[in-house]
């Protein structure tokens, strides 16, 4: 059964391409355990291959029909932390954002009050910060979890643009 943070190395792998289990730990902010039994859980899941390459196609299904549904978006109150969803790249740029507080992960470093999201593992905020790319996949991915209907909308025809020249099979 995929866990959330599993989703945080298919992103990876997706944005970056496989290199080793190692580099996928201390660009996530994971240990080398959590990203070894991660790839295991997505190569019996169908979303990987063996060697560590990511399946586009799976992918795209997973974060279309699975995300919204096994991973909704749990909010908090409000907070200093990192954008997400609307708030962030990509889906910043396409969207004017209202009077009320944006979506943030909950992050000592964060520079914006907002209304906390929890993010799909611990280590999220840190790894955004280390990937400016890496971030925006997160972003789409959590406006697809708890975005309204245009949010979620545009951020799946963005991650479909992005899965097209993904490094992935």
């Amino acid at each position: 059964m995929l866990k959330p943070q599993d989703l945080l190395v298919l992103l990876k792998l997706l944005q970056s391409g496989y290199t080793s289990h190692a580099q996928l730990s201390a660009s996530l902010g994971m240990s080398s355990s959590e990203v070894h039994a991660g790839l295991k859980r997505l190569k019996q899941s169908r979303l990987v291959k063996s060697d560590g390459s990511p399946i586009r196609s799976a992918a795209r299904e997973v974060f279309r029909y699975g995300v919204p549904y096994f991973l909704p978006a749990v909010r908090g109150e409000l907070t200093r932390g990192m954008p997400t969803a609307y708030a962030a790249p990509p889906l910043n740029a396409h969207i004017v954002q209202a009077s009320d507080p944006p979506p943030v992960w909950p992050d000592p470093e964060g520079s914006v009050r907002g209304q906390a999201l929890v993010p799909l593992y611990r280590s999220v905020p840190f790894a955004a910060r280390q990937d400016p790319a890496l971030y925006e996949w997160l972003a789409l991915v959590d406006a697809l979890r708890g975005g309204s209907t245009r949010e979620r909308q545009l951020a799946g025809k963005l991650l479909d643009e992005r899965l097209q020249v993904a490094v992935a099979s």
